[in-house]
């Protein structure tokens, strides 16, 4: 049999990203930390691109605002609540402290520092309390606060905010003698005396400030990180507090390094680079600006006002490509007064008709429920959903069943049986 040569013309088409436009969508993409590090490396290649980190400045992180501010009026141990928290911290703790294996006295006492939890994660009650009420020696009920107390993620079960941020900083190995001197005087911290907790401690003020700095990175509320559409601890790439016009939303600068052209070959890519950058972020606030406009409820009264938005009303409104708004929330948190919030956890649909609620806002009415739940007669999926319907927000079973699994909350039968167990 022979072989014949056949030749043939065919047409394809096919899309392929030039190097400058995978870089414009990777810088639109990264968040605060990513987006700093991939400046790092680029400065590494392109020696006209100057990179500096963020100044050490007395100012601390937004989210430390309300722990803080209760400092400078002088009530430091303060418990910092969290307006939306679900019920996965109690199921974390009750897991965590179960892999303990502690003996049954001892057990006790860890359940009843548990009931104390805040939703921030600090113990609500004197510890000396407790012992009183589990009916041991006060030592021995330190000495069950300190294993309860190497439970991830550290910070969990302090007393005050200066012990959440010492255990923070002994897991990490930064308490030297400067940063324990800093945490004895948290509240001139936040009145901003560093000149003199320097002189206090016979160092120079610059080690108090970075100091500072590494503490920035804590987090002040460990327990708040189980909330649902809660960012994981990190610098927020955005923040927003009310001012005398509303609410105001910037560029958290205290978590980007600053970029200018220095000498050398690549001018024209590090140009090219800034100017990138300085796009992403006047896009990325405009976006944010409006996303929050249209979520101030939220912002009052926490993630169960939500009200359903989508991306491509959000890009209508600021004229860019719906494509644009999801690159651009796709990694990036937000600062709020109710806690960190990643911008993406922010869109939601409406569930039933159109101006039927948010899908957000009943995942979170379904937490809080569960949550506020006698654990001894946890609710069926039935009265869940009665539940949610009293409150005007009717769902059916299996829509309730399915959020829940969403949520990764047991069904009532597992949640019966964890709270029985010894």
């Amino acid at each position: 049999m022979k072989s014949r040569t056949r030749i043939s013309i065919a047409q394809t088409q096919r899309l392929s990203l030039n190097t400058s436009l995978s870089v414009a969508i990777r810088v639109l993409r990264a968040d605060a930390a990513g987006l700093t590090r991939f400046l790092e490396e680029q400065a590494a290649e392109l020696p006209a691109l100057v990179v500096e980190p963020p100044p050490v400045v007395q100012e601390w992180l937004p989210r430390w605002g309300h722990a803080l501010a209760q400092m400078r009026g002088g009530g430091g141990d303060g418990v910092v609540e969290v307006a939306d928290a679900g019920p996965s911290l109690a199921a974390h703790v009750a897991a965590g402290i179960a892999a303990l294996r502690l003996p049954p006295r001892a057990l006790r006492v860890a359940e009843t520092l548990a009931e104390a939890l805040a939703p921030a994660g600090w113990l609500t009650r004197p510890l000396d309390e407790i012992a009183a009420e589990v009916g041991v020696p006060l030592p021995e009920a330190e000495a069950v606060l300190a294993q309860v107390q190497r439970l991830e993620p550290t910070g969990l079960f302090a007393r005050n905010l200066a012990e959440c941020l010492r255990l923070q900083a002994f897991e990490a190995g930064e308490l030297d003698g400067v940063m324990a001197g800093v945490l004895d005087r948290l509240p001139l911290v936040a009145q901003g005396e560093t000149g003199r907790i320097a002189r206090a401690l016979g160092c120079t003020e610059d080690q108090v400030l970075r100091a500072i700095q590494r503490l920035r990175r804590y987090d002040p509320k460990p327990g708040a990180r189980f909330a649902h559409g809660a960012a994981p601890v990190a610098e927020p790439d955005l923040t927003v507090r009310r001012g005398p016009a509303g609410w105001e939303v910037a560029l958290n600068r205290g978590a980007l390094p600053s970029l200018s052209l220095g000498q050398g070959p690549g001018r024209a890519e590090a140009r090219a680079l800034i100017r990138l950058v300085e796009g992403r972020n006047a896009t990325l606030l405009k976006v944010a600006r409006e996303i929050l406009r249209r979520q101030a409820a939220a912002l009052e009264q926490g993630l169960g006002a939500l009200v359903p938005m989508r991306m491509a009303e959000v890009a209508e409104a600021v004229d860019v490509h719906r494509t644009t708004v999801s690159r651009v929330v796709a990694g990036a948190a937000v600062d709020t007064p109710r806690g960190t919030w990643w911008l993406r956890a922010l869109f939601s649909q409406a569930v039933g008709q159109e101006d039927g609620p948010a899908a957000a806002a009943l995942h979170e009415a379904l937490a809080r429920l569960v949550a506020a739940e006698d654990a001894a007669q946890p609710l069926t999926d039935d009265a869940l959903a009665q539940a949610l319907a009293g409150a005007g927000t009717p769902l059916a079973r299996r829509t309730v069943a399915k959020y829940r699994g969403q949520l990764g909350i047991p069904p009532v039968h597992a949640r019966k049986r964890a709270a029985r167990r010894p």
